[in-house]
């Protein structure tokens, strides 16, 4: 439904190509450097090389972006319209059309914003056809790092401690990327992307893409379904995800507190970097569910910040000893709860 290599040019359009300058400091060392200290840190220990680190363009990461997207997204697409009969290619013609701007639109904005990535595909495949990588977006990093009046090595080696930090879970964690994609089957499986041939050529639940765009880019599997199973299962992907990016959010800070003499000016410039955006901006971000992803940092970290604190990283690392392990939506803000469950020892208080 979806004209994947028109989205794709229509991405690369709206995402320009700033003339930003080049960095001049070594992705792939510094990489290496950030994997030593937060495997230091974290006691997680990979299973795996981890990918090396990749300076790319943001035609480049759209382009990666559209593989992924295309391979979960396409066959819950190719159920829409079921039911319609003989209006079937009429209506889903349509509605590709409209799809197909959309994508592009978005995929577009984000490319704009995107600092690095940890690419995983969610997909239930051998690892040696969808290998990971650990991508940093050039020009968004070189912009971030003028804005922000910042060291160049010191901003990059704090994103690259967050980034890094994803790779180490994903081959640290032998089970976490068969849960994660056990889940996204779940909910993919069951989603509905309906079109109603009562309004015409229209598609009145594009925002149901939307969601599901959103949820393959940022980890957000927002409401595509209604039934109770499935939203426990949202539920549950929605928790791992905040627990994902908070235990992230922590090692990068924790990691680099006595590592970056700016870590203070760091931090409060990339916060207020994710929530300044233009009314359009803004719009996109609730339309993606890029203001739920700003949520699942917040009340991660805050999760993992918490745990740390009463119990140390051993304790926090107790959500990776099985799924069962993990925190519940509800547990998110409860985390002397959380502790409580897992049966994981706090420290005496200093």
């Amino acid at each position: 439904m979806i004209d994947w290599p028109l989205a794709q040019r229509l991405a690369r359009f709206v995402a320009g190509e700033p003339d930003a300058p080049s960095l001049s400091t070594d992705l792939v060392e510094l990489s290496e450097d950030s994997e030593r200290r937060v495997v230091a840190y974290t006691g997680l220990t990979p299973v795996a090389p981890l990918p090396p680190a990749e300076g790319i363009t943001r035609p480049e990461w759209i382009g990666a972006n559209v593989r992924a997207m295309s391979a979960l997204l396409d066959p819950v697409l190719d159920r829409a319209g079921d039911g319609l009969g003989p209006a079937k290619p009429a209506m889903k013609l349509a509605a590709g059309v409209v799809m197909t701007a959309e994508v592009g639109v978005l995929l577009g904005f984000l490319s704009q914003r995107v600092l690095g990535q940890y690419e995983l595909v969610l997909l239930d495949t051998a690892a040696e056809d969808h290998p990971p990588r650990l991508l940093f977006v050039v020009p968004n990093l070189s912009g971030a790092v003028r804005a922000f009046g910042a060291d160049e090595r010191e901003f990059l080696h704090w994103v690259a401690l967050h980034e890094v930090t994803h790779a180490v879970q994903f081959a640290g964690v032998p089970w976490l990327q068969g849960h994660l994609a056990a889940m996204a089957a779940e909910l993919l499986a069951g989603a509905e992307l309906r079109i109603d041939a009562s309004r015409a050529l229209r598609l009145p639940r594009t925002d149901d893409l939307k969601r599901l765009v959103g949820a393959v880019r940022s980890g957000d599997l927002v409401s595509l379904v209604a039934n109770e199973r499935e939203r426990e299962t949202l539920d549950r992907m929605q928790a791992t995800m905040a627990v994902l990016e908070g235990y992230a959010e922590h090692v990068m800070d924790a990691v680099g507190a006595p590592l970056l003499p700016s870590l203070p000016k760091l931090r409060g410039a990339l916060d207020r970097r994710r929530r300044s955006q233009s009314a359009p901006g803004r719009l996109l971000s609730r339309l993606l569910g890029l203001e739920m992803k700003i949520r699942q940092y917040e009340q991660g970290k805050r999760f993992c910040d918490a745990v740390v604190a009463e119990g140390g990283i051993e304790a926090l690392n107790r959500v990776w000893r099985d799924p069962a392990s993990l925190p519940t939506i509800a547990e998110l803000d409860d985390p002397s709860g959380w502790l409580n469950r897992t049966d994981v020892p706090a420290l005496p208080s200093a």
